[in-house]
C-alpha cells in the first residue's frame, strides 16, 4: 500500500468523522421526519434523493470554492478555525439546552398534517436542507478542512480536497438511508431514546466545534509568536 494511498484514507477518516457530529444524519433524520409523516414512500425517495443532491452540492461547493473565498476577504485559517468552531460549539450548546417540551409532538404533527404535498416539496432546500441538514456548522467545518491544505503544494491540496469528497459522498449517502428509514428508527428505538441520541450528538457538536476552535487559538497564538 502506497504512502499516498494511507494518506488520501486518513484524510478520508478525518473528513467523515469532523463531518458526521455536525451534519448528524441520525438526529436530523429525527427533525425532519414530520414533514413526510403523511407523505407516501414513493414520494418520500423523490423527495430525500433531491434533499441528499442538494446537500452534496452545498458541500461540494465550500470545499471546492472555500480557499478562494478565504483569500478574496483575506482570512487566515486560524481565524477560521476559530470563528467555525465557537459557532459549532453555539449549535450543539442550543441543543444541548433546548427544552423537549418546547415543540410537544402532537402539535407538531398536526402542524404537518395541514401541509400538502407541493408545500412540503417547497420546502426541500430551505430549510430541511439548509439549515437543518447541512447549516452553517457544515459549513465553517469544510472551510476548515478545506483550508488545511491550501498552503501546500498541489498534489498535496487535491488529494485533501479528494478525500473531503469522498467524506462528504459517504454522509450524503447515510443522509439518504436514515432519512428514507426514520420512522422504523423512530418505532425501533422509541421517542425517549430519541431524545438520549439527540443529547449525545449535540454533546459530540459542542466537542468538535471546542476542539476546532482550540485548534485557531493554538494556530493564531504560533503565528503571533512567528511574527513577532
Amino acid at each position: 500500500m502506497s504512502q499516498e494511498f494511507k494518506t488520501f484514507i486518513h484524510l478520508v477518516f478525518i473528513g467523515f468523522v469532523a463531518l458526521f457530529p455536525v451534519v448528524n444524519p441520525i438526529g436530523s433524520a429525527f427533525i425532519v421526519s414530520p414533514y413526510f409523516m403523511h407523505v407516501s414512500r414513493k414520494e418520500r425517495i423523490k423527495f430525500v434523493k433531491k434533499i441528499t443532491i442538494y446537500c452534496f452540492i452545498i458541500c461540494a461547493v465550500t470545499v471546492l470554492v472555500g480557499h478562494w473565498i478565504l483569500e478574496l476577504f483575506g482570512l487566515s485559517i486560524p481565524v477560521i478555525q476559530l470563528a467555525g468552531g465557537i459557532m459549532i460549539c453555539k449549535i450543539g450548546w442550543e441543543f444541548l439546552s433546548a427544552d423537549d417540551k418546547e415543540v410537544p409532538e402532537n402539535d407538531e404533527k398536526d402542524h404537518v398534517e395541514t401541509e400538502p404535498i407541493p408545500l412540503v416539496a417547497n420546502k426541500l432546500f430551505y430549510p430541511i436542507t439548509f439549515p437543518i441538514t447541512t447549516g452553517a456548522g457544515t459549513i465553517a467545518v469544510l472551510f476548515t478542512l478545506s483550508a488545511n491544505g491550501a498552503n501546500s503544494d498541489m498534489s498535496v491540496y487535491l488529494l485533501n480536497i479528494a478525500a473531503l469528497l469522498v467524506s462528504i459522498l459517504g454522509i450524503c449517502i447515510l443522509i439518504f438511508i436514515f432519512y428514507l428509514n426514520t420512522n422504523r428508527l423512530i418505532s425501533y428505538i422509541g421517542i425517549r431514546n430519541e431524545q438520549i441520541i439527540n443529547r449525545f450528538m449535540a454533546f459530540l457538536i459542542f466537542c468538535v466545534g471546542l476542539q476546532i476552535a482550540a485548534g485557531g487559538i493554538t494556530n493564531l497564538v504560533k503565528l503571533h509568536f512567528k511574527v513577532n
